[in-house]
Protein backbone atom coordinates (compact mmCIF):
# COMPACT_ATOMS: atom_id res chain seq x y z
CA UNK A 1 0.00 0.00 0.00
CA UNK A 2 1.03 3.62 -0.47
CA UNK A 3 1.77 5.46 2.73
CA UNK A 4 3.45 8.56 4.10
CA UNK A 5 6.97 8.88 5.43
CA UNK A 6 5.46 9.61 8.84
CA UNK A 7 3.72 6.21 8.77
CA UNK A 8 6.95 4.51 7.73
CA UNK A 9 8.85 6.30 10.51
CA UNK A 10 6.27 5.10 13.04
CA UNK A 11 6.62 1.51 11.79
CA UNK A 12 10.42 1.64 11.93
CA UNK A 13 10.37 2.90 15.51
CA UNK A 14 8.23 -0.11 16.48
CA UNK A 15 10.76 -2.58 15.04
CA UNK A 16 12.94 -4.79 17.23
CA UNK A 17 15.46 -5.43 14.46
CA UNK A 18 15.74 -3.98 10.95
CA UNK A 19 17.38 -5.17 7.73
CA UNK A 20 18.36 -2.42 5.26
CA UNK A 21 18.75 -3.44 1.61
CA UNK A 22 19.54 -1.62 -1.61
CA UNK A 23 20.19 -2.54 -5.23
CA UNK A 24 23.18 -4.52 -6.46
CA UNK A 25 26.12 -2.52 -7.86
CA UNK A 26 25.20 0.34 -5.52
CA UNK A 27 25.86 3.99 -6.28
CA UNK A 28 26.34 6.93 -3.94
CA UNK A 29 22.61 7.45 -3.40
CA UNK A 30 22.08 3.81 -2.46
CA UNK A 31 25.00 3.71 0.00
CA UNK A 32 24.29 7.20 1.32
CA UNK A 33 20.62 6.33 1.93
CA UNK A 34 21.49 3.18 3.87
CA UNK A 35 24.28 4.66 6.00
CA UNK A 36 22.27 7.78 6.83
CA UNK A 37 19.30 5.68 7.98
CA UNK A 38 21.73 3.45 9.87
CA UNK A 39 22.87 6.51 11.85
CA UNK A 40 19.26 7.21 12.81
CA UNK A 41 18.73 3.59 13.88
CA UNK A 42 21.90 3.77 15.97
CA UNK A 43 20.54 6.90 17.70
CA UNK A 44 17.25 5.12 18.43
CA UNK A 45 19.17 2.02 19.58
CA UNK A 46 17.36 -0.23 17.10
CA UNK A 47 19.53 -3.21 16.12
CA UNK A 48 19.98 -3.47 12.36
CA UNK A 49 21.98 -4.85 9.45
CA UNK A 50 23.06 -3.02 6.29
CA UNK A 51 23.38 -5.32 3.28
CA UNK A 52 24.07 -5.17 -0.44
CA UNK A 53 24.95 -8.06 -2.72
CA UNK A 54 27.89 -6.41 -4.48
CA UNK A 55 31.31 -5.11 -3.51
CA UNK A 56 31.43 -1.43 -2.57
CA UNK A 57 32.49 0.56 -5.67
CA UNK A 58 36.05 1.82 -5.32
CA UNK A 59 34.93 5.45 -5.59
CA UNK A 60 32.94 5.07 -2.34
CA UNK A 61 35.38 3.09 -0.20
CA UNK A 62 36.66 6.32 1.36
CA UNK A 63 33.42 6.74 3.32
CA UNK A 64 33.68 6.39 7.08
CA UNK A 65 31.98 3.31 8.54
CA UNK A 66 31.63 1.76 5.08
CA UNK A 67 32.47 -1.54 6.77
CA UNK A 68 28.92 -1.51 8.15
CA UNK A 69 27.78 -2.65 4.71
CA UNK A 70 27.87 -6.44 4.46
CA UNK A 71 27.23 -8.82 1.56
CA UNK A 72 25.18 -11.37 3.50
CA UNK A 73 22.31 -11.11 5.94
CA UNK A 74 22.73 -12.84 9.29
CA UNK A 75 20.31 -13.38 12.13
CA UNK A 76 16.68 -12.42 12.53
CA UNK A 77 14.83 -9.20 11.74
CA UNK A 78 11.20 -8.13 11.99
CA UNK A 79 11.27 -5.33 9.41
CA UNK A 80 12.94 -5.11 6.00
CA UNK A 81 13.53 -1.65 4.54
CA UNK A 82 14.44 -1.25 0.87
CA UNK A 83 16.11 2.01 -0.14
CA UNK A 84 16.73 3.37 -3.66
CA UNK A 85 15.63 0.12 -5.34
CA UNK A 86 12.97 0.02 -8.06
CA UNK A 87 12.08 -3.68 -7.86
CA UNK A 88 12.90 -6.74 -5.77
CA UNK A 89 14.96 -8.43 -8.48
CA UNK A 90 17.52 -5.63 -8.25
CA UNK A 91 18.57 -6.92 -4.84
CA UNK A 92 20.44 -9.61 -6.77
CA UNK A 93 21.09 -12.70 -4.65
CA UNK A 94 19.60 -10.90 -1.65
CA UNK A 95 16.22 -10.96 -3.41
CA UNK A 96 15.79 -14.40 -1.84
CA UNK A 97 16.00 -12.76 1.57
CA UNK A 98 13.24 -10.36 0.52
CA UNK A 99 10.96 -13.12 -0.84
CA UNK A 100 11.52 -15.23 2.28
CA UNK A 101 10.56 -12.26 4.45
CA UNK A 102 7.31 -11.87 2.52
CA UNK A 103 6.55 -15.59 2.89
CA UNK A 104 7.12 -15.27 6.63
CA UNK A 105 4.75 -12.26 6.74
CA UNK A 106 7.57 -9.97 7.87
CA UNK A 107 6.71 -6.35 7.10
CA UNK A 108 8.55 -4.78 4.17
CA UNK A 109 9.10 -1.10 3.38
CA UNK A 110 10.04 0.47 0.05
CA UNK A 111 11.37 4.06 -0.04
CA UNK A 112 12.45 5.09 -3.53
CA UNK A 113 12.56 7.89 -6.11
CA UNK A 114 12.60 6.00 -9.42
CA UNK A 115 9.69 6.51 -11.80
CA UNK A 116 10.01 2.81 -12.74
CA UNK A 117 9.42 1.61 -9.15
CA UNK A 118 7.00 -1.35 -8.95
CA UNK A 119 5.74 -0.63 -5.42
CA UNK A 120 6.69 -4.14 -4.37
CA UNK A 121 6.61 -3.86 -0.56
CA UNK A 122 3.82 -3.85 1.99
CA UNK A 123 4.50 -0.17 2.75
CA UNK A 124 5.56 2.00 -0.18
CA UNK A 125 6.67 5.60 -0.43
CA UNK A 126 7.74 6.42 -3.99
CA UNK A 127 8.13 9.95 -5.28
CA UNK A 128 10.38 11.01 -8.13
CA UNK A 129 13.00 13.58 -7.14
CA UNK A 130 16.72 14.26 -7.51
CA UNK A 131 17.90 11.60 -5.04
CA UNK A 132 16.46 9.06 -2.66
CA UNK A 133 18.51 10.66 0.12
CA UNK A 134 15.96 13.48 0.01
CA UNK A 135 13.30 11.02 1.21
CA UNK A 136 15.66 9.55 3.79
CA UNK A 137 16.41 12.99 5.23
CA UNK A 138 12.69 13.57 5.73
CA UNK A 139 12.20 10.06 7.12
CA UNK A 140 14.97 10.58 9.68
CA UNK A 141 13.32 13.82 10.84
CA UNK A 142 9.99 12.00 11.32
CA UNK A 143 11.83 9.33 13.32
CA UNK A 144 13.03 12.01 15.73
CA UNK A 145 16.71 11.34 15.07
CA UNK A 146 19.14 14.27 14.79
CA UNK A 147 20.70 15.55 11.59
CA UNK A 148 24.25 15.33 12.90
CA UNK A 149 27.42 15.85 10.86
CA UNK A 150 27.89 12.18 9.93
CA UNK A 151 24.27 11.72 8.84
CA UNK A 152 24.48 14.93 6.81
CA UNK A 153 27.63 13.69 5.08
CA UNK A 154 25.99 10.45 3.95
CA UNK A 155 22.93 12.32 2.73
CA UNK A 156 25.14 14.75 0.81
CA UNK A 157 26.94 11.87 -0.93
CA UNK A 158 23.59 10.63 -2.24
CA UNK A 159 22.42 14.09 -3.18
CA UNK A 160 25.59 14.95 -5.09
CA UNK A 161 25.87 11.68 -6.99
CA UNK A 162 22.26 11.27 -8.11
CA UNK A 163 21.79 14.92 -9.02
CA UNK A 164 24.93 14.84 -11.16
CA UNK A 165 26.48 17.43 -8.86
CA UNK A 166 23.27 19.50 -9.16
CA UNK A 167 23.33 19.40 -12.99
CA UNK A 168 20.29 17.21 -13.80
CA UNK A 169 16.98 18.71 -14.84
CA UNK A 170 15.19 17.25 -11.81
CA UNK A 171 17.19 19.53 -9.50
CA UNK A 172 14.59 21.80 -7.90
CA UNK A 173 14.39 24.26 -5.05
CA UNK A 174 13.91 21.40 -2.58
CA UNK A 175 17.16 19.78 -3.76
CA UNK A 176 19.18 22.90 -3.11
CA UNK A 177 17.35 23.63 0.14
CA UNK A 178 18.36 20.21 1.48
CA UNK A 179 21.95 20.75 0.32
CA UNK A 180 22.06 24.01 2.29
CA UNK A 181 20.66 22.24 5.35
CA UNK A 182 23.30 19.48 5.10
CA UNK A 183 26.11 22.00 4.78
CA UNK A 184 24.76 23.85 7.82
CA UNK A 185 24.84 20.53 9.71
CA UNK A 186 28.56 20.20 8.97
CA UNK A 187 28.85 18.32 5.67
CA UNK A 188 31.85 19.62 3.68
CA UNK A 189 30.51 20.06 0.15
CA UNK A 190 33.96 20.95 -1.26
CA UNK A 191 35.51 17.76 0.13
CA UNK A 192 32.77 15.44 -1.13
CA UNK A 193 32.65 17.18 -4.51
CA UNK A 194 36.37 16.50 -4.88
CA UNK A 195 36.23 12.91 -3.62
CA UNK A 196 33.24 11.96 -5.79
CA UNK A 197 33.89 13.87 -9.02
CA UNK A 198 37.45 15.13 -9.28
CA UNK A 199 39.82 12.78 -7.46
CA UNK A 200 41.19 10.04 -9.65
CA UNK A 201 44.05 7.60 -9.75
CA UNK A 202 46.46 7.20 -12.65
CA UNK A 203 44.61 3.97 -13.46
CA UNK A 204 41.28 5.80 -13.84
CA UNK A 205 42.91 8.52 -15.92
CA UNK A 206 44.39 5.90 -18.25
CA UNK A 207 41.09 4.06 -18.59
CA UNK A 208 39.22 7.32 -19.19
CA UNK A 209 41.57 8.34 -21.99
CA UNK A 210 41.43 4.92 -23.64
CA UNK A 211 37.63 4.72 -23.39
CA UNK A 212 36.85 8.21 -24.69
CA UNK A 213 39.30 7.93 -27.59
CA UNK A 214 37.20 5.03 -28.93
CA UNK A 215 33.80 6.74 -28.61
CA UNK A 216 31.28 5.73 -31.29
CA UNK A 217 28.63 7.92 -32.88
CA UNK A 218 25.33 6.88 -34.49
CA UNK A 219 22.23 8.47 -36.01
CA UNK A 220 23.77 11.71 -37.27
CA UNK A 221 25.82 12.01 -34.07
CA UNK A 222 22.71 12.18 -31.88
CA UNK A 223 23.66 8.95 -30.09
CA UNK A 224 27.13 8.38 -28.66
CA UNK A 225 28.35 5.20 -26.96
CA UNK A 226 31.46 4.34 -25.00
CA UNK A 227 32.56 0.79 -24.22
CA UNK A 228 34.49 -0.20 -21.11
CA UNK A 229 35.89 -3.69 -21.54
CA UNK A 230 37.39 -5.95 -18.90
CA UNK A 231 40.54 -6.12 -21.03
CA UNK A 232 40.99 -2.36 -20.89
CA UNK A 233 40.25 -2.25 -17.16
CA UNK A 234 42.79 -4.98 -16.49
CA UNK A 235 45.47 -3.37 -18.66
CA UNK A 236 44.94 0.01 -16.96
CA UNK A 237 44.77 -1.51 -13.47
CA UNK A 238 41.28 -0.09 -13.03
CA UNK A 239 37.95 -1.46 -11.83
CA UNK A 240 34.26 -0.85 -12.54
CA UNK A 241 33.90 1.58 -9.63
CA UNK A 242 36.30 3.93 -11.40
CA UNK A 243 33.90 4.35 -14.32
CA UNK A 244 31.43 6.44 -12.31
CA UNK A 245 30.68 9.56 -14.35
CA UNK A 246 32.14 8.25 -17.62
CA UNK A 247 28.75 8.43 -19.35
CA UNK A 248 28.54 12.18 -18.80
CA UNK A 249 31.39 12.93 -21.21
CA UNK A 250 29.69 11.76 -24.43
CA UNK A 251 26.47 13.48 -23.37
CA UNK A 252 28.35 16.78 -23.32
CA UNK A 253 29.08 16.57 -27.05
CA UNK A 254 26.83 19.27 -28.50
CA UNK A 255 25.10 17.06 -31.11
CA UNK A 256 24.36 14.18 -28.71
CA UNK A 257 20.88 13.65 -27.26
CA UNK A 258 21.40 10.12 -25.85
CA UNK A 259 24.64 8.74 -24.42
CA UNK A 260 25.38 5.20 -23.34
CA UNK A 261 28.16 3.64 -21.30
CA UNK A 262 28.51 -0.07 -22.03
CA UNK A 263 30.41 -1.77 -19.22
CA UNK A 264 31.50 -5.39 -19.58
CA UNK A 265 30.47 -7.24 -16.41
CA UNK A 266 31.62 -10.62 -17.67
CA UNK A 267 31.87 -12.32 -21.04
CA UNK A 268 28.58 -11.81 -22.85
CA UNK A 269 27.03 -9.52 -20.17
CA UNK A 270 27.03 -5.71 -20.31
CA UNK A 271 25.74 -3.08 -17.88
CA UNK A 272 24.21 -0.22 -19.86
CA UNK A 273 24.05 3.27 -18.36
CA UNK A 274 21.90 5.71 -20.33
CA UNK A 275 21.63 9.49 -20.21
CA UNK A 276 19.63 11.99 -22.27
CA UNK A 277 19.96 15.73 -22.66
CA UNK A 278 16.69 17.39 -23.68
CA UNK A 279 13.75 15.24 -24.69
CA UNK A 280 14.47 11.48 -24.94
CA UNK A 281 12.95 9.27 -22.23
CA UNK A 282 15.71 6.79 -21.38
CA UNK A 283 13.60 5.24 -18.62
CA UNK A 284 11.26 3.91 -21.31
CA UNK A 285 14.23 2.96 -23.46
CA UNK A 286 15.80 0.93 -20.63
CA UNK A 287 12.40 -0.61 -19.94
CA UNK A 288 12.55 -2.36 -23.32
CA UNK A 289 15.27 -4.52 -21.79
CA UNK A 290 13.79 -4.89 -18.31
CA UNK A 291 15.64 -1.94 -16.81
CA UNK A 292 14.53 1.51 -15.74
CA UNK A 293 15.35 4.55 -13.67
CA UNK A 294 14.55 8.15 -14.53
CA UNK A 295 13.55 10.04 -17.66
CA UNK A 296 17.07 11.46 -18.09
CA UNK A 297 19.09 8.69 -16.42
CA UNK A 298 18.43 4.96 -16.52
CA UNK A 299 20.08 1.60 -16.96
CA UNK A 300 19.64 -2.01 -17.99
CA UNK A 301 21.53 -5.21 -18.77
CA UNK A 302 22.17 -6.58 -22.25
CA UNK A 303 23.60 -9.97 -23.18
CA UNK A 304 25.48 -11.29 -26.18
CA UNK A 305 28.43 -10.39 -28.34
CA UNK A 306 29.55 -6.76 -27.99
CA UNK A 307 28.80 -5.81 -31.59
CA UNK A 308 25.37 -7.44 -31.34
CA UNK A 309 24.71 -5.47 -28.14
CA UNK A 310 25.74 -2.24 -29.86
CA UNK A 311 23.54 -2.96 -32.88
CA UNK A 312 20.56 -3.84 -30.70
CA UNK A 313 20.98 -0.78 -28.51
CA UNK A 314 21.52 1.55 -31.48
CA UNK A 315 18.31 0.33 -33.13
CA UNK A 316 16.30 0.80 -29.93
CA UNK A 317 17.79 4.25 -29.36
CA UNK A 318 16.69 5.26 -32.86
CA UNK A 319 13.06 4.80 -31.76
CA UNK A 320 13.53 7.46 -29.08
CA UNK A 321 15.26 10.04 -31.25
CA UNK A 322 12.21 10.75 -33.40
Amino acid sequence: MNCTLQQIADRIKQAKSVLLLTHMRPDGDAIGSMLALSCALDFLKIPHQVCVESDIPSNLTFLEWIEKVQKTQKGEFDLLVSLDCSDEQRFGQLSEVFFLAKRKKIDTVNVDHHVSNKQFAKYNYVRECSANCMHVAELIAYMGAPLDKKTAEYLLVGLLTDSGNFSHDDVKEETLALAAKLVKAGADIRYYNYMLFKRQSKARAALYARTMSAMRYYHDDRFAAIVVTKKNMDECGADAGMTEGFVDFPLNVDTVEIAASILEVKKGQYKISLRSKNYADVNRLAGVYGGGGHVRAAGCMLFGDLEEVLDKLSYTVSQYLE
